[in-house]
């Protein structure tokens, strides 16, 4: 009897396992923080006939979106941070960090604004081989 129960024990922990779970919920609010980035830019680019947040410029390298104006770790192509709590504030109450390892100076999210001015958000550190980014 006892047997079984750590069978079946074994089989639901191993069916749950936890440390997927978590990184599937911290993929999850990266996906809706991307989401809310971009929701927030082209607002504010549509309040501002046209014009990208202070910070942004078209055609520009991928950068990383935090308070501090150097010293980021890489994410994509540039190892800087554009501050956008300024211009993003009517948008947004708070820039969003990474669940994991995002901080004010480093949110681990970056934004792209391609050459026919298409803006990218995407997490850094997204987990299980997800590729978190949104396009608009």
């Amino acid at each position: 009897m006892i047997v079984i129960i750590a069978i079946l024990a074994a089989v639901i922990f191993v069916a749950l396992d936890p440390v997927t779970r978590f990184a599937q919920a911290r993929n999850s609010r990266r996906w809706n923080d991307v989401n809310n980035l971009l929701t927030a830019v082209h607002e504010s680019i549509v309040d501002n006939n046209g014009a990208l947040p202070t910070g942004l410029s078209t055609g520009m390298a991928e950068t990383q979106l935090g308070t501090a104006a150097t010293g980021c770790a890489d994410c994509g192509t540039v190892a800087a941070c554009v501050d956008l709590s300024t211009p993003l504030a009517k948008y947004m109450a708070l820039i969003p960090r990474d669940p994991s390892t995002g901080s004010a100076a480093e949110t681990r999210y970056s934004i792209q604004i391609d050459a026919n001015g298409i803006a990218w958000v995407r997490s850094c550190d997204e987990e299980l081989g997800a590729n978190v980014y949104v396009a608009r």
